[in-house]
């Protein structure tokens, strides 16, 4: 077994790496096993523990100490060199972060929340390709939004109907 620097990761079907080893030692071209479902690519100057047997030469492992995050026991987390991360800890909890944008896709999304729901930001756009905020209506909120006074205020000259609640339009515009 050797602990070497990597120089370079190559990315293709085969995975295949470069790195410092003993001194005086340098391993080229060689193979980069990963756990299946599990992939990464370790920046120059990561860790490696390579395995050599006879001239047959592969990696099984890799670190990076310069961007490993610290984790309480039983914690799990996936990360970046950027500071991205999905951390699995202590309590039940789950942290995602990323730096400029997280993307979901997927047919269908399921959020369930047994105490609350809250989301933070300046921006929410609900639209889409199917009337936006249509999907959010509420039978409670449309009567709300259809019979809402405000005092001794006059009222309103347009009147709101379901659609119009659900559509953010007003009959007849």
């Amino acid at each position: 077994m050797i602990r070497g620097i990597i120089q370079q990761v190559i990315e293709g079907a085969i995975k295949r790496f470069s790195a410092s080893g003993r001194p005086d030692e340098t391993i080229n071209d060689r193979e980069y096993f990963q756990h299946y479902g599990f992939t990464s690519r370790p920046k120059a100057g990561a860790e490696i523990i390579v395995i050599r047997e006879g001239n047959h030469i592969i990696a099984v492992a890799s670190d990076d100490r310069r961007y490993r995050i610290a984790l309480e026991e039983g914690e799990v987390a996936i990360y970046t060199d950027e500071g991205d991360k999905i951390h699995l800890k202590r309590g039940r909890k789950i942290e995602v972060a990323g730096g400029e944008e997280v993307t979901i896709s997927t047919k269908a999304a399921v959020v369930t929340a047994s105490t609350s729901c809250q989301v933070n930001s300046p921006l929410i756009n609900l639209g889409g390709d199917r009337g936006g905020l249509k999907f959010l209506c509420d039978e409670r909120l449309i009567t709300w939004l259809v019979n809402h006074t405000h005092g001794s205020s006059p009222t309103p000259n347009q009147t709101l109907t379901v659609d119009a609640v659900c559509t953010n339009k007003t009959k007849g515009g």
